[in-house]
């Protein structure tokens, strides 16, 4: 039986996903332990080849996130989706306790998916741009100014810390299989894998 820190995403039903993450102790933010688990994240974030991880999300019910959309990202995406989600390029960014300031009342309306919840999405609307404030860990400052799709990516993993998923927040008419293609492809002999 493995212990968290996973190596895995859990998935919706864990516990862990729908409590709020506690505050890292001001004593242990430089802790071997707790640099052990921004290690992991940033290897299942690199894994799995995603935007995010929080840590209820690797089974740690505390408030660390992990963000990157890395420079060959871009690839995966049609070039005017990339631009009308105004998406682009954020370096590894890694916050202890972060604490999210919105900086602006425009929101956007886009398709958005959870490793928790593997296989589906839905639209959510989320605030254009954003100030995120916590402990930088490895290289990152301790405030940065996101907008666009990296504003989305930071508003996803703070709403894991106080334990909401983005389906609480998706327009339900746009709820999805991203697979349903494939199963029907198949016949229904078909799986939705949960492991890389």
């Amino acid at each position: 039986m493995s212990a968290p820190p996973y190596r895995h995403f859990t998935q919706i039903g864990d516990p862990v996903l729908r409590q709020r993450a506690e505050e890292v102790p001001p004593e242990d933010i430089d802790s071997r332990e707790i640099n052990q688990i921004i290690d992991g994240m940033v290897k299942v974030l690199r894994h799995y080849d995603c935007v995010g991880v929080a840590a209820p999300q690797v089974g740690i019910p505390l408030r660390i996130i992990v963000m990157e959309f890395r420079e060959g990202k871009q690839e995966q995406f049609k070039p005017e989706i990339y631009e009308e989600r105004k998406m682009s390029i954020l370096p590894l960014a890694v916050f202890i306790n972060p604490e999210l300031e919105i900086i602006s009342s425009q929101v956007n309306k886009h398709p958005e998916g959870c490793m928790s919840v593997r296989g589906y999405s839905a639209e959510v609307e989320r605030y254009d741009k954003v100030r995120i404030r916590g402990i930088g860990k490895l290289g990152t400052p301790s405030e940065m100014e996101l907008e666009g799709w990296n504003a989305r990516i930071a508003q996803h993993e703070v709403d894991h810390l106080n334990g909401t998923i983005y389906m609480d927040r998706m327009d339900l008419s746009t709820f999805n299989c991203i697979l349903w293609e494939q199963i029907n492809a198949a016949e229904g002999r078909s799986a939705i894998w949960f492991h890389k």
